[in-house]
């Protein structure tokens, strides 16, 4: 059982708060794509009820962010917490207007097995943390949302997907960016041929560090910067290219600050080779400064800035600048998620996908202690 006083929530504090640049010119072409894109993530209503969410760990990304982003679900709300702090149940319980039964602690977790008002679970605590509770929420028959990276190993990420299933309920990995305009045009326009199949990929995310957290802690965190940011250019690469590397070649770069890092990656450089000859050049790093993302394709280039923001993402292509409404990213990616357990329909972003993606960042690993160009597990 985990110390109950330590709770920290998978927030990157990191991430640009700059306001959108509604000024953008925008084509007819790009926001007609706009309408489209957008279509996608609009939920139905549902005139029954909505699904009732736990979150389980209270740290700053679920009090920045999945908290406030509940009040504008329409398909789902704030109905439980599961805590190690009593004293922050009783605050979340004051400001959301939650029901005392419906405050939880990791050692009374289980019970939430008898709560018909709780549907779904959002683990949301460290990632050393989450096979253990996404288990346990499975196991009372919770649907289970665990935020990203899935685990800290791919042996973690089966047992997750196998309770799940084992117990029924739907496993969905918080991959927001799926649900964020922007990037599903990235999407898009990687599998049709607007601008030809994006070859050529680069990206880089790095913030400066400057004091201990879980993220340093690799029984927690599973690694550095690349388990925390490096996750976001592995998935986009794979959301453009619409495949998964074969190979990946990694160096992890001399560390400046190797007291505070002395358990995990400070600066880590990667490339992914893709199928069809695709490549992505990606860089991580707690001591850095980067939020970009840039594709290259046979008839033109698409470019993102603050690409793996929470918002005020910018972003141009060869064609002219994209303009799209601004999107609660977690709002938008809890209500699908909660349309996929209303309807009974597989999720978008399931636990083999996850899964997949920890396999890379392990073969990442792999390369930068070996030196060696690693081939990528296959589920």
């Amino acid at each position: 059982m985990p110390n109950k006083k330590r709770e920290v929530g998978d927030r990157e504090p990191h991430c640009s708060r700059r306001e959108f640049l509604s000024s953008l010119l925008v084509g007819t072409a790009a926001l007609t794509t706009g309408i489209n894109v957008l279509a996608r993530q609009v939920p139905r209503e549902n005139k029954e009820r909505k699904l009732g969410v736990a979150l389980l760990g209270l740290g700053r990304y679920a009090t920045g962010e999945l908290g406030p982003a509940l009040k504008q679900t329409k398909l789902c709300y704030l109905a439980g917490v599961v805590t190690g702090h009593p004293e922050k149940g009783e605050k979340w319980a004051a400001e959301y207007d939650l029901k005392k039964t419906n405050i939880y602690s990791y050692e009374n977790l289980d019970r939430i097995a008898d709560n018909k008002e709780i549907d779904i679970v959002y683990v949301v605590t460290p990632p050393g943390l989450h096979p253990e509770f996404a288990i346990r929420a499975a196991r009372a028959g919770k649907h289970v949302i665990s935020e990203k990276p899935m685990a800290t190993s791919v042996a973690d990420c089966d047992r997750m997907i196998a309770a799940c299933k084992s117990a029924g309920v739907q496993l969905g990995i918080g991959y927001r960016l799926h649900y964020d305009p922007y990037h599903l045009e990235m999407e898009r326009l990687g599998r049709e041929t607007e601008l030809g199949p994006f070859t050529k990929i680069s990206g880089g995310f790095a913030y400066v560090m400057r004091e201990r957290e879980h993220r340093t802690d690799k029984k927690l965190a599973g690694g550095g910067p690349l388990m925390d940011l490096g996750i976001y250019i592995v998935h986009g690469a794979c959301m453009a290219t619409g495949s998964t590397p074969i190979y990946v070649k990694a160096k992890e770069e001399p560390k400046l600050n190797p007291e505070l890092f002395n358990e995990v990656e400070e600066t880590i450089s990667f490339t992914l080779e893709f199928p069809h000859g695709e490549s992505c050049e990606g860089l991580a790093s707690f001591n850095r400064g980067a939020n970009q993302f840039h594709l290259e394709g046979k008839k033109g280039w698409m470019d993102l800035k603050s690409a793996f923001s929470y918002r005020g993402l910018t972003v141009a292509t060869s064609r002219g600048p994209l303009n799209y409404p601004v999107t609660n990213q977690q709002a938008a990616q809890m209500d699908a998620f909660a349309d996929c357990v209303l309807t009974g329909r597989p999720t978008s972003v399931p636990g083999e996908l996850g899964r997949r993606d920890i396999a890379i960042l392990m073969a990442i690993y792999e390369a930068a202690r070996t030196g060696k160009r690693v081939k990528v597990e296959r589920a």
